[in-house]
């Protein structure tokens, strides 16, 4: 195959980097430019180059235009937080201000929600986390204190 201007280009160039890295002398590079500007057929080309790496192959970029929106995949939205784990939370924080009373709910609903949201893919897993930890360390005080009380009790009848 005849050899087009550009095939001679890039065999110059890769002879070039093989010069700039130290893989051809002086003498040797300006031999095979020269050659490789007088060659008529790719064979030729091909012959002053292989022994030298290659390097990448120039890619022709084309400008990417943007897509228009209504040719675009419509947006999924995220899925939605689960009610019982903002219930469970909102128990659990509750209880700073209610005495605890509202630690058992908040551990009823924060287990509905974990089991919900496994079944389901809803968002408020951590929700539901923090609303068991507080309503348990609600109902772990409210036992402590009871045990004290009972403990207290029969200490002072007994």
């Amino acid at each position: 195959m005849l050899a087009a201007h550009a095939d001679r280009e890039r065999a110059v160039d890769v002879l070039r980097a093989g010069f700039a890295e130290g893989r051809l002398p002086q003498g040797e590079y300006e031999k095979r430019v020269e050659r490789a500007y007088q060659a008529r057929t790719v064979g030729e080309l091909s012959q002053l180059v292989a022994d030298l790496p290659q390097g990448p192959v120039p890619q022709q970029s084309f400008p990417q235009a943007p897509v228009p929106r209504t040719f675009l995949p419509a947006p999924v939205p995220p899925p939605p937080t689960n009610g019982k784990a903002i219930g469970s939370l909102s128990c659990g924080v509750a209880t700073f201000f209610t005495a605890g009373a509202t630690g058992i709910p908040a551990v009823i609903l924060g287990h509905m929600a974990r089991a919900e949201i496994r079944r389901t893919g809803e968002q408020g897993d951590g929700m539901a986390v923090g609303g068991l930890v507080l309503g348990w360390l609600s109902v772990a005080g409210w036992a402590l204190v009871l045990l004290i009380a009972i403990v207290a009790a029969a200490q002072s009848g007994g």
